[in-house]
């Protein structure tokens, strides 16, 4: 399968040390497998940071890994209270030990404005089905691969 990453920075080999912290599914390499997507992501990457050019790379990745035992990978199929919960976590742990075991994780991406709602469910303002509802992405479910090791990111083999 093809995989994109969209980003404003050059990217000569993927390095797990300048991820950012306090995303939805912890520190480490996020991909899309719709490339319209990674070109969104590219372009408000450049218009946030105003430097470099947006830009999108795209890998080939064997689906197979995901289902032979090979690596870890935990799968959300939607929008749930798992997957919410999860999110939630990931995004108030500003530290880069992850909260997680696995390799790979896939699921929906969250909306923008996942701070402003994480704020508003943990002072009790929202309740997790809303919290919920509020996190999905406005344009329709769009899935997210997440690497977290040096060992599912070997997997990730770069196209030109």
């Amino acid at each position: 399968m093809k995989l994109y990453h969209g980003t404003n920075a050059e990217i000569a080999q993927i390095d797990l040390n300048k991820s950012k912290v306090g995303k939805d599914f912890g520190f480490g390499f996020y991909l899309s497998a719709e490339r319209a997507q990674a070109e969104e992501i590219a372009v408000r990457k450049l218009e946030q940071q105003g430097t470099g050019i947006a830009k999108v790379y795209e890998y080939e990745f064997d689906e197979q890994l995901l289902q032979n035992g090979e690596l870890s990978v935990c799968h959300f199929d939607g929008y749930s209270e798992e997957w919410a919960e999860f999110v939630l976590q990931n995004r108030k742990n500003r530290t880069r030990n992850q909260l997680h075991s696995f390799d790979v994780v896939i699921g929906p991406i969250a909306d923008d404005t996942v701070g402003f709602q994480i704020r508003k469910f943990t002072q009790g303002i929202i309740t997790l089905p809303q919290f919920i509802e509020e996190l999905k992405y406005m344009k329709g479910i769009t899935f997210q691969y997440f690497f977290a090791t040096e060992k599912a990111i070997n997997h990730l083999k770069p196209l030109l």
